[in-house]
């Protein structure tokens, strides 16, 4: 894998993950209680063995530089690195990344003087274990100019992506954006050519696009070039080469989630509280999934009645009720308090005893979860300051609500408290 080259895209302006996405790029909204998003394609790399990675983003990129300097360097002896690679505005282009096949475009006077074979193009926003040493593997042995990683998906989830249709060698010959009717009985597909059982393969008889592709030098370079009005890969690039170049596909049968949604977020985050066999799991010591080392204390748990709950480390809960949610690190409960079906991203620092107040009689709001609060269906980002008595239930069942001025949002039913935010003493949400 020393001939391949990573290249991560950051994604857009992360519009479906506002306000997660407020004053972070999409790769760095936290996961899990102590991950970031971008921790899941870096550490496939790693576990692959490709050391050489560079991720590509244009908005608030910051703090998902401050996360890669600290978590991801090798030694003096080593040739690996992680890199983010930030757009830029220069006299030969003056446009901010247009796509994702322009945002690779722009830096392909630096991808060039590596010397590799194979390029390696992942995404920032999906969760998943893969090894990406054997789809290579699959490209060069088909001698592929692009091999395309896919998904085989049934007839319910189909018309949510870009299919693809092959032939009996697995060479893929047709496209289509989600299609629906005739259109989509028109793109099934013998799932079997790409290694499914038959009984597999009658169930899902379709393959989806999981935006993950190998590209041979090149043709990467040829493609770029030759079409500079083309700006996505996947809607443009790729279907527009199907005729011209050898596109393969790779079968990848294994959990995969596009978490670009709030909704989708949201779920993928508490679906690993699941028993006993959670759709994704962090705790796999043969391909772990790498992170910042914090040197954070245990958690500390005072009197209280946990279930089918991760809790990040350095927490303090006190005498408080905690099911089906995902606390993140240095998360503070105060007694009294029920959280449920709640993802509370934890805080990025400890607030100073002198600071905090024991008492929900001085009006002041310290960091954490304050007495006696109750938590339903809601995802609480880093730093927030949540009162005492406050609920945060959407009673209302409000599906979209946007209330910035007072710290919180609404969005697909599931109440967002921004970071930073300060909720006072006894409000209702």
């Amino acid at each position: 894998m020393k001939r391949v080259l990573a290249i991560i895209l950051g994604g857009g302006a992360g519009t479906r993950l506002y306000p997660l996405t407020k004053l972070r790029a999409k790769p760095a909204v936290p996961l899990a209680g102590k991950y970031r998003l971008i921790d899941i394609p870096v550490s496939n790399c790693i576990n692959s063995d490709i050391y050489k990675i560079f991720v590509l983003t244009q908005f608030n990129s910051a703090s998902l530089n401050r996360h890669i300097s600290r978590t991801y360097s090798f030694s003096g002896f080593h040739e690996g690195f992680v890199e983010v690679l930030a757009a830029q505005q220069t006299p030969e282009n003056p446009n901010w990344f247009q796509g994702t096949a322009d945002a690779v475009r722009q830096y392909l006077w630096m991808f060039q003087d590596y010397d590799v074979d194979q390029y390696l193009i992942l995404s920032g926003d999906h969760l998943y274990r893969m090894d990406y040493s054997d789809f290579v593997e699959r490209h060069r042995e088909t001698k592929a100019d692009i091999t395309i990683s896919v998904l085989p998906v049934d007839n319910e989830r189909a018309s949510d992506f870009g299919l693809m249709k092959i032939n009996e060698d697995g060479r893929i010959i047709d496209f289509y954006e989600k299609p629906k009717g005739e259109a989509l009985k028109q793109m099934q597909v013998d799932t079997t050519v790409l290694g499914l059982t038959p009984e597999e393969a009658k169930l899902k008889p379709y393959i989806a696009s999981m935006g993950i592709y190998v590209f041979e030098k090149r043709v990467m370079f040829d493609l770029l070039r030759r079409s500079p009005e083309q700006t996505d890969f996947g809607k443009e690039i790729i279907p527009s080469s199907a005729k011209d170049y050898n596109l393969q596909a790779y079968l990848y049968n294994g959990y995969w989630e596009d978490i670009g949604t709030i909704r989708s977020f949201y779920d993928a985050n508490l679906a690993l509280t699941q028993q006993p066999h959670p759709p994704f799991s962090f705790y796999d010591e043969k391909a772990p999934i790498y992170t910042r080392g914090r040197s954070l204390p245990p958690s500390k748990l005072l009197d209280c009645t946990i279930t089918e709950s991760m809790i990040g480390e350095g927490c303090i809960l006190k005498n408080c009720q905690v099911h089906h949610s995902v606390l993140g690190i240095r998360t503070r409960i105060e007694s009294g308090c029920v959280v449920q079906d709640t993802l509370i991203m934890g805080s990025d620092f400890y607030q100073p005893l002198v600071e905090r107040s024991n008492s929900c009689d001085d009006g002041k709001v310290p960091l954490g979860i304050g007495a006696n609060t109750t938590i339903r269906g809601a995802i609480i980002d880093k730093n927030a300051c949540i009162g005492c008595d406050v609920k945060i239930l959407n009673k209302d069942h409000v599906e979209e609500a946007a209330r910035e001025e007072y710290g919180f949002y609404i969005r697909n039913g599931i109440v967002v408290v921004l970071k930073g935010a300060t909720i006072p003493d006894g409000t209702v949400i």
